[in-house]
């Protein structure tokens, strides 16, 4: 089984405090980074760009898990990881849900060095995906509909990750299954008991005690 990883999204970190919260994460038990990418087309909002990874990078030492919800991951996935990036991961649905170009995009993110892995809105079937779980290294389930953070948890969802945690043993694979969205004290237990061993976890993070709250998730 995967060590449990708590993944604080930056999303949600209050941006009057960066310094003092990102010393808050390094001292804590968080091992990596969420960093939200939006292009205000495939999502209707916008976030961050590579200069701003590359800058979360130099301050902040955890690994950096670049989540790509932009019309053109293929383009953006090799700039992201030459800015820091140690895993990638991009929506089917960028890719029109076609596996030849998800596997080829996974193909190039591993050429380049880093970790690459999947994503599903709440929308999309996560089965017809099977044939490219071999490749991955995560992959993400949305909790929410991807865009804005402090949305309702979508305990339906679930269903997606106990097929994931089934596949991974029937066919001897290896790949996180991370959760995004909604994880607060009420949903986060519900998500591991699922299946899943990485939690994308935003506003319950940095608007609580960091430390305590991600201890407490880890207990």
């Amino acid at each position: 089984m995967n060590e449990i990883v708590i993944a604080p999204s930056i999303l949600s970190l209050d941006y009057s405090n960066v310094s003092a919260q990102l010393e808050e994460l390094k001292a804590s038990k968080a091992k990596w980074l969420h960093f939200d990418v939006m292009d205000g087309h495939f999502v209707p909002n916008l976030t961050f760009g590579p200069d701003i990874l590359k800058g979360f990078k130099k301050a902040c030492p955890l690994f950096m898990d670049v989540h790509l919800m932009v019309e053109d991951p293929k383009t953006y996935a090799p700039i992201f990881i030459k800015n820091g990036a140690d895993l990638v991961t991009f929506h089917t649905e960028a890719l029109d849900n076609d596996l030849s170009r998800i596997q080829g995009l996974l193909d190039e993110i591993h050429n380049l060095g880093a970790k690459g892995g999947i994503v599903v809105k709440p929308n999309t079937a996560i089965e017809p995906f099977e044939s490219v779980l071999k490749s991955c290294d995560l992959v993400l389930v949305m909790s929410v509909e991807p865009g804005f953070g402090g949305q309702k948890f979508m305990a339906d969802m679930l269903k997606k990750v106990e097929w994931l945690k089934e596949k991974r043993e029937e066919l001897n694979l290896s790949y996180r299954i991370e959760i995004d969205g909604g994880i607060n004290q009420d949903t986060y237990k519900s998500a591991l008991d699922a299946g899943c061993d990485t939690l994308v976890a935003g506003s319950y993070v940095f608007k609580n005690d960091i430390t305590k709250t991600i201890e407490g998730m880890l207990a």
